[in-house]
């Protein structure tokens, strides 16, 4: 299947670690043709994404963002803008989670946190690159949302709070937005072997495997595909939903 991807421009934000989700959507966006922008607070890990994607063939910059800047989201579509010409795919991946605890152990610079990265670093990103998509009346946004954020999560109430923002968020666009073809879906990834997860406590990984039907955790890849596809030609009369990929309709 052709995913209509060939000679895009993708800004990937939270690109830099090099066993997260937003490095393999990098990365799968390019083998599809697209040229990237790989973004993260870690400027080196964003050249390193930003190096594998050149070596495959295609066009790639690495930029130092901090999401919860609204200056640092401008700062991005403009440097985007001037060397490709245009932003056509945003992928709003960057993310934080404190660790959990019960909600009043919370203070507030821990919500707060939760919530500047997660859900106004998404607000920023969007709002920086939406000029240009309006513009040309054309663009595709996919942002990271959680089970969390659609279910709540136990000890998780900032982030959740967050994630359920995004959500809401995306759909009023999708709303507001789509008459200028402009299309605004999500991903809600099941428990991965990622940055996150491995800050889990000790077995929690292992028994969580147990309760998931397809018996695995879910890939870095996984979600990459799942990204790539909403953000495609494929997915051109998708636009408002959620795309849940956890191995199993309960995980």
């Amino acid at each position: 299947m052709d995913l209509g991807l060939k000679g895009k421009v993708a800004i990937v934000t939270g690109a830099g670690s090099q066993i997260g989700f937003g490095k393999a959507i990098a990365m799968t966006l390019a083998k599809e043709g697209c040229d990237i922008v790989a973004t993260d607070v870690d400027l080196e890990g964003a050249k390193k994404t930003a190096a594998d994607v050149e070596a495959i063939g295609r066009k790639a910059l690495a930029l130092k963002v901090d999401v919860t800047k609204m200056q640092d989201a401008v700062d991005m579509a403009d440097a985007t803008i001037k060397k490709f010409g245009k932003v056509d795919i945003l992928v709003n991946n960057a993310g934080a989670c404190t660790p959990p605890k019960p909600f009043m152990k919370f203070v507030e610079s821990e919500w707060n946190k939760d919530i500047a990265v997660n859900l106004n670093g998404t607000i920023n990103c969007t709002r920086s690159v939406l000029p240009s998509m309006i513009e040309k009346k054309t663009g595709s946004i996919v942002s990271i949302t959680s089970g969390a954020g659609i279910q709540g999560g136990m000890f998780t109430a900032g982030y959740s709070a967050a994630k359920a923002g995004i959500i809401a968020f995306s759909k009023c666009l999708s709303k507001e937005l789509g008459s200028n073809n402009i299309r605004f879906n999500l991903v809600s990834p099941g428990i991965a072997n990622t940055g996150f997860a491995r800050q889990a406590p000790p077995g929690l990984l292992e028994n969580a495997v147990k309760s998931i039907p397809l018996g695995k955790l879910t890939t870095a890849q996984d979600i990459a595909n799942a990204v790539v596809f909403m953000a495609s030609e494929a997915a051109s009369d998708i636009t408002g939903q959620v795309l849940i990929v956890t191995g199993g309709p309960d995980s």
